[in-house]
């Protein structure tokens, strides 16, 4: 078991059960207190209503529990992830209005509660019990809600339902020794630090649950990968699981997870800080006379002194024949109050349970993969749409497939940590499948063969046949031949912006340099695919100390800065020469095989080439003054238009009708840049009619949508 994933619902566990435990200690102090000041006019002598409150509490915390997982557990994957997404949103804000609502009260949490007793004792038994509910089952709802959340971000192991269970038991024990006096713990310190460590874990599970919904296909951007660190560091190596345990950050993560994180914390922090010193300010003691009262067994500050007088006369007033129905009926009925709300939830939970889809439509085959063999006990499929819970007992993280007799994998698990059960679905036809386990760096493991049997069934899951290094290997070396012309006719390029720039002449140096780094755009290098020598050629001044200024700075957007700004021409001729030097060593390292040479990454920049351009381009990020995103926008859709044409066969033979959409969605990007021009002139974006940029973001976005098929579609599985 892996005790770091147990460290964030240990935290909550506490945090949550303390403040709960806070809660009943502060009620049956208030009620020992009413008691001791009015015994003639309080109702209840005992504190057995305020812990049936707890009881039902307790259940109803229970009960939605139950119906949480019975009701998720019927869903198909892509359900399940959309359930899980969104109440992972709802849970950490939630929780975040918690912290904030005890930030902001904690304060006065004793005196609300004392007055809120008073009342309820001099009602009757059913009112305090009633209170003792309410009070303890908002607690109860959002910690079970926050618990499974963060147990589904750790994945379906038992290490986050143990940290949950060490929190909470320990939270029971706290708060009786406080309760008894039998230690002292400043309750104000320690909700604020764990509040903060609170906060971390919360946006973890944000993150979380964000990566959910781009899965279940409710928000977009799955593809866009902030980092992917699972080919370099092992998801089941301890610091891995320490780091993924404590913060719910996971080895890959999106984009939009990334930036989510971020903000998240960037925003809820500083106001979380604020927040600390405005109730301190508002709990600055009055100039009246203080009046002394005791400290609550809680360590709660004591209640103020127009609250030290006992209020159950007026309380008792309101329990006699003026007051509401409702207060009189649970008066006459404590025992009936009590039942009701702890039987109530375990029936509402029990019959929405009954009601869900009988088991035998959502029961998910158990597949078990271990050191040494793949889904051994995997013996029966039937044809239909069927669920695979996949168990890893490996020790290891690796990937998981479905395949069929043709080699075609029908489903697939990326990415299975160590000790984690993850979900696959697929619609099986006739016919004969294998599971195949690719496990951390053990050889391959296979299944034995098992046929599907049943109903006909037409259509099933598409299937995509594996490609292999072989087969990317012809594409690849077209590529790297078409790179190879076109870096030669960049090297011609520079010559030319180096005699330019030498005869002092900048205007011909700006039509030169536009050719240049059309040139570099058309050699497909996205995403720092020439390694340091590509940034050399193209690198940008940010992370730089100095900026535009620093000597780091080199490149075509170094001499497109100093062009554009009216620098003079013989300080860029240094750059120029700079320049020369690195598109010879981008040159050099390419023939000899050093770059862009696994063939695998080719199926990437099908995507990535038009995904930098929009990333790049024409969000402005690369413009060092030229505007010329529309025109470094056709290079890359023309170096686009090569790299798919290379691929056509391996992604027309998984996918049909993927080649010849992209092309015309190729084609309606390329009308929509040139109608950006104004008499044959490119044009910047600012410069550019509204109409003409919606139309090129519409464009590039709906290609975008259909070229993120093909990493998919020609991935190569693990090899060992």
């Amino acid at each position: 078991m892996n005790w770091a994933e147990a460290v964030p619902n240990l935290l909550i566990g506490l945090r949550e059960g303390l403040e709960a435990g806070l809660v009943v200690s502060i009620l049956l102090a208030a009620l020992r207190k009413t008691r001791t000041a009015d015994p003639a006019g309080v109702h209840v002598r005992s504190s057995v209503p305020v812990w049936l409150g707890v009881l039902g509490a307790v259940m109803l915390a229970g009960s939605f529990a139950a119906v949480l997982t019975f009701s998720t557990s019927v869903l198909s994957s892509r359900a399940q992830e959309a359930a899980g997404g969104l109440l992972s949103v709802l849970a950490v804000a939630l929780v975040t209005g918690m912290i904030f609502w005890m930030r902001r009260t904690a304060a006065t949490l004793s005196k609300q509660l004392r007055g809120e007793v008073q009342r309820a004792a001099a009602i009757g038994a059913g009112a305090l019990t009633i209170t003792a509910f309410l009070a303890v089952g908002r607690e109860g709802l959002e910690t079970t809600l926050f618990l499974w959340t963060a147990a589904k971000a750790s994945g379906s192991t038992l290490a986050p339902l143990a940290g949950a269970g060490l929190g909470l038991a320990a939270a029971v024990v706290l708060c009786s020794l406080l309760y008894r006096q039998a230690v002292r713990l400043n309750i104000g310190v320690f909700f604020t630090r764990t509040a903060l460590a609170l906060i971390v874990i919360a946006a973890g599970v944000l993150a979380y649950g964000l990566g959910d919904l781009q899965d279940a296909g409710l928000l977009s951007g799955q593809r866009w990968i902030a980092f992917d660190v699972t080919a370099h560091a092992d998801p089941g190596s301890w610091w891995v699981s320490l780091i993924s345990g404590v913060t719910e950050l996971a080895p890959k993560m999106t984009v939009l997870q990334v930036v989510a994180w971020i903000a998240y914390l960037a925003v809820v922090i500083p106001l979380f800080a604020r927040a600390g010193r405005t109730a301190g300010a508002a709990a600055a003691p009055p100039a009246a006379p203080a009046v002394a009262a005791a400290p609550s067994p809680t360590g709660a500050p004591p209640p103020a002194a127009a609250s030290a007088q006992p209020a159950t006369a007026g309380a008792a007033g309101r329990a006699g024949p003026g007051a509401a129905r409702w207060e009189r009926l649970i008066a006459r009925r404590p025992w009936t109050v009590a039942g009701v709300l702890v039987l109530a939830p375990v029936l509402a939970a029990a019959v929405t349970i009954a009601a869900l889809p009988p088991a035998s439509t959502a029961a998910a085959t158990v597949v078990t993969v271990t050191a040494t063999s793949c889904a051994p006990h995997w013996s029966a499929a039937r044809t239909g749409t069927q669920t695979f819970s996949v168990a890893n007992k490996s020790g290891q993280a690796g990937e998981v497939n479905l395949v069929n007799s043709g080699g075609g994998v029908v489903a697939e698990i990326e990415t299975i940590g160590p000790a984690t059960t993850a979900t696959m679905t697929a619609t099986l036809t006739a016919g004969s499948y294998v599971f195949r386990c690719y496990m951390g760096a053990r050889p391959v493991m296979t299944s034995a063969s098992v046929q599907a049997a049943g109903r006909h069934v037409r259509a099933g899951t598409t299937a995509v046949k594996p490609v292999t290094v072989q087969d990317l290997a012809g594409p690849n070396h077209a590529y790297q031949a078409y790179a190879a012309g076109v870096l030669a006719r960049l090297a011609r390029q520079v010559t030319v912006l180096e005699k330019d720039l030498r005869q002092r002449r900048p205007g011909r140096a700006r039509t030169a340099w536009l050719a240049a780094q059309l040139d570099w755009e058309r050699a497909g290098a996205s995403y720092d695919s020439f390694g340091a020598d590509g940034l050399a050629v193209d690198g940008l001044p940010d992370g730089l100390a100095l900026g535009v200024r620093d000597p780091h700075f080199t490149g075509l957007h170094r001499l497109e800065y100093g062009l554009w700004h009216g620098q003079h021409p013989a300080v860029l001729l240094r750059a120029s020469r700079q320049l020369a030097r690195s598109v010879a060593a981008v040159r050099r390292h390419l023939t000899s095989g050093d770059l862009t040479g696994d063939p695998t990454n080719l199926p990437i920049r099908a995507h990535e080439i038009l995904e930098d351009a929009l990333r790049d381009h024409l969000s402005g990020i690369d413009n060092e003054g030229a505007g010329a995103a529309y025109p470094e926008t056709y290079a890359d859709v023309q170096v686009t238009r090569v790299v798919l044409g290379e691929l056509a066969g391996l992604i027309t033979a998984r996918a049909p009708r993927l080649v010849p959409m992209a092309r015309a969605q190729l084609a309606t990007l390329q009308q929509a840049l040139l109608a950006t021009r104004s008499r044959g002139q490119w044009r910047a974006p600012a410069a550019t009619p509204l109409v003409r940029r919606q139309h090129v973001d519409a464009a590039i976005g709906a290609l975008l949508q259909t070229l993120s098929a093909v990493p998919d579609l020609l991935e190569v599985p693990p090899a060992h």
